[in-house]
């Protein structure tokens, strides 16, 4: 009987270890029952539409959450295949909360108070409130709890700024993952090209702006078509490549701008990088709400089948 050397048994063992460590690594991971991948309760509602990820956290904390027909814990982590219910009560209280659509005027600011400037809720009152709103709902002052801007207007842009109670509006229009469209009209004039706004720099006052403004001075017929095409993709603010745009001449010195991202001062300092000057801006849409006829300095709800 011949016997290998021991030597040379265990080279042969180590190998073949090597072999089936290298064949298991090439085979494709199976979902290991012992380790699921997991998510935050609250996050996994907000990504399903059912609700913010405040709001989650507040119903969990009242019972009115189950998973898998459990009552809910704070914190608690969940698969991607629980079933997650929740009670008639957190329906209900969601149900009384309103999105109000106002027509900012220049000279209020969208969030707190600043050097002096109103925010724009202080316009959220029944003498503001349009007589044509068509949604059917009546102002009561509780409904001024908790209502918050959805996004910003710099305080010298007028047009239409979202402000709401509902968690699920806010993720929608300025989660971390929102691609919602936002369109503008952007009054121009010509300037050297030089460089942009520097944050927390402060721009000269804008002008009120009307899609039927009369036209004072021929800006299209100058600018190049190349400056243009640089507008909708190719330019870069604070070291970060910005998203592709839609932008076209609404008229000889009106730019229409429609944008999925919204930088600080974004349209002034994208004009500026090639060689125009923003005298005015006013914003129209936000998804599929315009702000129509809805005068400036008025403001309505966000009817019950209008949907961003």
């Amino acid at each position: 009987m011949l016997c290998a050397p021991a030597s040379l048994i265990e080279q042969g063992r180590s190998s073949l270890c090597r072999c089936d460590a290298q064949s298991l690594e090439k085979q494709p991971k199976l979902f290991d029952m012992n380790n699921p991948v997991t998510a935050r309760l609250n996050k996994r509602m907000a990504e399903l539409g059912l609700c913010s990820r405040r709001e989650a956290d507040a119903w969990i904390e009242r019972g009115w959450v189950r998973v898998n027909g459990e009552v809910a814990s704070m914190g608690m982590q969940v698969t991607p295949d629980a079933h997650i219910t929740v009670d008639k009560q957190a329906q209900g209280q969601q149900a009384q909360r309103v999105t109000v659509l106002l027509n900012k005027p220049m000279g209020f600011v969208s969030g707190q108070a600043e050097d002096g400037h109103e925010p724009a809720i202080t316009l959220i009152n029944p003498r503001t409130h349009w007589r044509q709103d068509s949604s059917g709902l009546r102002f009561t002052p509780p409904q001024l709890r908790g209502l918050a801007p959805a996004g910003r207007l710099d305080i010298d842009s007028i047009g239409l700024l979202v402000l709401t109670q509902d968690g699920r509006v806010a993720r929608q229009l300025i989660g971390e993952d929102s691609v919602m469209e936002k369109e503008y009209l952007v009054r121009v004039r010509t300037m050297g090209p030089g460089p942009a706004l520097r944050v927390g720099e402060r721009p000269e006052e804008l002008q009120a702006i009307d899609e039927h403004d009369p036209v004072t001075t021929n800006v299209q017929a100058v600018f190049p078509p190349a400056m243009l095409a640089r507008l909708r993709h190719g330019l870069s603010l604070d070291g970060q490549a910005l998203q592709p745009a839609r932008v076209d001449w609404q008229n000889p010195e009106q730019l229409r701008f429609v944008l999925t991202e919204g930088k600080k001062r974004q349209i002034r300092r994208m004009c500026e990088l090639v060689g125009l000057k923003v005298v005015g801006l006013k914003r129209i849409r936000i998804g599929r709400v315009v702000l129509g006829q809805l005068p400036v300095g008025q403001w309505r709800y966000l009817g019950p089948h209008e949907r961003f």
